[in-house]
């Protein structure tokens, strides 16, 4: 008997779509899954869902505040919030005091590295969460396409062979290593029929990866004063920054934020599946190098300012799919909030925990990282995106 071309034709359009046995729900589906009653057609979030994630963001800027009065506030030197709001007052009641010590320390020491933790931890936590989109992978980091590994060997070579000597120095390095590693890494997996799939990637960001920390490990066993230098700027840390380096990384992050603003409904569309990303008409190998290009803008900056900071770009953007749901546009606001609270906690707790001395925050996040990723893993929480 001969089956009509029709009906045999049925179970493979049924197989491309997510349905009950197809390869996976949509964003729509998944959403409407969790909770009915909070959805509208199109899997966007209805009107009352979507205030109380409005909400959330309020609540967490109002946490993002009390975290950034914190690191002005404590450290080897504790100083009083009356003291810390007097240092930003030039007019009427409280007055800045250049001759004051306590105003100097607020101004010289703490801003600088407090504004650097807000602008690295929007970097880390959004890229995160762009690299997790991007390659369907619940284990993606931005370190996954080799942002550390180039950053580091163009810090280390900037050193060794350049003499350079600056944190302002190793800022404009770092990222061109951190750029150019991605690309190299993009046009390797780009090759093929296939192109740039998330397989090949990873595959070629893990190669990458290797090969840039063999010459990295090179350099600094023939350079001992190099090694010395690196090694501060390795462990990932914000103190000892200036403004200059604010400034700088201000520009760039600034300029991220403004590619990643349109990267939530890319990412939207590719969590469908390659396949039903194109029947919506969109064009996935550019928008993949869209998203890319923002990840190499927003954690190359961060890297190359503050150093490889593990677990926030990691980490982060689980938690915030907890509270969200799979809609990235929500993922990657409440990432860039979440992320620097996170980061800025760390600091405090690295200068709390060390009184009177203080761990990098680079340590900090990694020991607060690991426990909270377990957890996520114990819950049962991390599944393929």
């Amino acid at each position: 008997m001969t089956i009509p071309r029709s009906a045999e034709s049925e179970p493979r359009r049924g197989s491309d779509c997510p349905r009950g046995d197809g390869p996976g729900p949509t964003v729509a589906d998944s959403t409407a899954a969790a909770d009915p009653a909070t959805t509208v057609p199109g899997g966007r979030p209805s009107p009352r869902r979507a205030l109380g994630l409005g909400a959330g963001l309020i609540g967490l800027g109002l946490v993002l505040l009390l975290a950034v009065l914190a690191g002005l506030a404590v450290g080897t030197r504790p100083i009083p919030l009356s003291v810390v709001l007097e240092a930003f007052s030039h007019d009427g009641f409280w007055t800045f005091d250049p001759a004051d010590g306590d105003h100097l320390v607020i101004h010289e020491m703490r801003l600088p590295r407090t504004l650097l933790g807000i602008l690295a931890g929007v970097a880390l936590g959004v890229a995160g969460a762009l690299m997790q989109g991007v390659t369907r992978n619940p284990l993606a980091d931005p370190g996954i396409l080799g942002v550390n590994a180039g950053a580091a060997f163009f810090v280390v070579t900037a050193i060794s062979v350049l003499g350079v000597t600056s944190l302002t120095g190793y800022v404009w390095f770092g990222f061109a290593g951190a750029a150019a590693s991605v690309l190299v890494i993009y046009g390797i997996a780009a090759m093929g029929r296939e192109g740039a799939t998330p397989l090949k990637l990873a595959l070629a960001g893990a190669a990458m990866n290797a090969a840039l920390s063999s010459l990295t490990t090179a350099v600094l066993v023939t350079d001992d004063a190099a090694f010395d230098r690196f090694r501060f700027w390795q462990v990932g840390a914000l103190a000892g920054r200036g403004m200059d380096v604010v400034t700088q990384a201000l520009i760039f992050v600034c300029a991220g934020l403004l590619i990643a603003l349109v990267c939530g409904r890319l990412l939207n569309a590719l969590s469908l599946g390659e396949d039903l990303a194109r029947s919506l008409g969109r064009d996935v190998g550019r928008d993949r190098l869209f998203v890319l290009i923002a990840v190499i803008v927003l954690c190359g900056t961060a890297t190359a300012a503050a150093g490889p900071i593990g677990f926030v770009g990691l980490a982060v953007p689980h938690v915030a799919r907890l509270i969200t749901g799979p809609d990235y546009r929500w993922i990657l606001a409440y990432s860039a909030l979440l992320a620097p609270i996170l980061l800025l906690t760390a600091d405090v707790l690295g200068r709390v925990v060390a009184h009177p001395g203080e761990l990098q925050v680079g340590l900090v996040t990694a020991v607060l990282g690991a426990p909270l990723f377990i957890a996520l893993i114990r819950r049962r929480r991390l599944v393929e995106l």
